[in-house]
Parts: C-alpha cells; sequence; structure tokens
C-alpha cells in the first residue's frame, strides 16, 4: 500500500487532502503540531496521526523515525501572518527541513512524489499587475517555495521522485480567515492529482486545477 504524509493537515486543505489520499486508498499519516486536534482529525478520518512541527528539526526528525515508509510527502503546513523571518520559517525552511528528513524513506520508493503547496500569488509572472494585496511575507514565501521546488528538482533528477508546485486557487481557509471562494476540498485536488501521478507523469512543473501556472 502507498503511504503518505501530509504535514498541516489537522484542519483546512491539509485534512481534505488526507481524506481524498485515503480515498484513493493510501496509508496517509496526518501530520500535525497540536496533539489534541491532530488525533482527532485523525481519528474522524481514518488517518495515522504523527506530531510534527515542521520549524522544529527535532520534531520533523522524531517525525521520520515514526516512519517505516514513505511514498508520497505533501508539504502543505504553511502561515500568511507573522512577522517576515517567521512565515518564511514555516513556508520555507520548514519545507526544506521536512523533505530533507523524509528523503531517505522517499529515495526507497520505487514510485516517489513530494507535492509542494503554493502559491499563484507567488508567480514572478504576473506579481507586478497582481490584484492581491502586497505582501513582504507570504508571497515572497511561496516565490522562494517555487525555487526550492526545482532545486531539488535537479537533485533528484536521476532518481524515480517526482516533485512539483500547486497552487490551490483561493480557498475558504483559517489562512484568509475564510475569505476564499473555493472549498477546501476544491483546493486539495491539485494536490492529490500530483500526488497520484503516474510514471510517465511530469515533474519541476507548477499546477493548479486548470493546467500549467507560469513561475
Amino acid at each position: 500500500m502507498t503511504t503518505a504524509l501530509v504535514t498541516g493537515a489537522n484542519k483546512g486543505i491539509g485534512l481534505e487532502i488526507v481524506k481524498q489520499l485515503i480515498a484513493e486508498g493510501m496509508d496517509v499519516y496526518l501530520g500535525a503540531r497540536d496533539v489534541e486536534r491532530g488525533e482527532k482529525a485523525a481519528a474522524d478520518t481514518g488517518a495515522r496521526f504523527v506530531q510534527i512541527d515542521v520549524t522544529d528539526p527535532a520534531s520533523v526528525a522524531s517525525a521520520a523515525e515514526k516512519l517505516d515508509r514513505l511514498d508520497v510527502l505533501v508539504n502543505n503546513a504553511a502561515i500568511s501572518q507573522g512577522e517576515i523571518r517567521e512565515v518564511f520559517e514555516t513556508n520555507v525552511f520548514g519545507v526544506i527541513t521536512v523533505t530533507d528528513a523524509m528523503l531517505p524513506l522517499l529515495r526507497q520508493s520505487k514510485h516517489g512524489r513530494i507535492v509542494n503547496m503554493s502559491s499563484s500569488v507567488g508567480s514572478l509572472a504576473g506579481m507586478v499587475d497582481s490584484p492581491s494585496p502586497t505582501s513582504f511575507s507570504y508571497v515572497p514565501s511561496k516565490t522562494a517555495l517555487n525555487a526550492v521546488t526545482l532545486q531539488y528538482v535537479r537533485v533528484l533528477k536521476d532518481t524515480s521522485i517526482k516533485i512539483n508546485a500547486a497552487c490551490p486557487g483561493y480557498c475558504r481557509t483559517d489562512l484568509n480567515h475564510n475569505t476564499g471562494f473555493r472549498t477546501p476540498a476544491q483546493g486539495a485536488a491539485i494536490a492529490v492529482r500530483l500526488a497520484t501521478l503516474g510514471d510517465d507523469g511530469p515533474t519541476g512543473g507548477f499546477y493548479d486545477d486548470e493546467g500549467v501556472v507560469a513561475w
């Protein structure tokens, strides 16, 4: 059975990704910082809970030790509010910390997949004329995440691991105070699609429901 880990998954898009991956027949670890909320979400969905704070290397290392195998990693944990360094700590450095910790397991998989949850607001191509509010934290963090994604593509080019960035669209979540017009379930769909790519699927891309997103 394919085994997956989704970070930041006790609510919102992450929780929906967990549900949809389970529906695909996967054995899913639901990762969350808060033990009580994470355990409840795992119990409600049929997932297995693993405590993981992506900003804490010791927490990440402990989580990695609890997994005996891993085929799919969805780096979903993210924040939108806070000081610039705080946002980057979760949205960029956290992704690097988790990915590096899980790579030994992913390298053992014949069909390894990594999905980084990004956003079209981080696209340099449309940033100047973007209607989104100006941000010196969240927006650049997603631009940096896209660059990090491509660096991992280079590192993993001689492996079977496929890594892509996903834009879920503007979904109603706590991240935006529930102002989005899409549901978390709709936002989760692109992550699940990239997590379940066949061996002939793409790697090194940035996608939303409509197709390729400009870097």
